[in-house]
């Protein structure tokens, strides 16, 4: 679904939904289970690999918080947004991954 559709279904722009998505503003709980009902999961999805003392789960620091905490990650993260060709962030997700796996197969 866009963040225009959602942002519709919940009277908002898709400028307020961007600005949730990057975390730039907060979601109240009431607009939390509205995204939960328009998207039709179930409220702790939004909560996955959180423990119940609000810590993260076992592993520590979820995979996407770490990537997203380090400065290459919210570089790459930044950058790849900007990208608004679906077929160049094709390629340029396909080319992370082939480098993934040439460092994967040298370990």
């Amino acid at each position: 679904m866009s963040q225009e559709k959602l942002g519709d279904l919940l009277g908002l722009t898709f400028q307020q939904v961007q600005k949730y998505e990057k975390g730039v503003n907060r979601i109240g709980a009431g607009r939390l289970y509205e995204i939960s009902r328009i998207l039709g999961v179930p409220i702790d999805f939004f909560y996955e690999g959180v423990s119940p003392d609000g810590g993260m789960a076992e592993s520590g620091v979820a995979p996407v918080m770490e990537f997203v905490s380090s400065g290459e990650g919210l570089q790459l993260s930044l950058a790849f947004m900007k990208i608004k060709d679906p077929k160049v962030r094709k390629r340029v997700l396909e080319l992370v991954k082939s480098l993934a796996n040439e460092v994967a197969e040298e370990s």
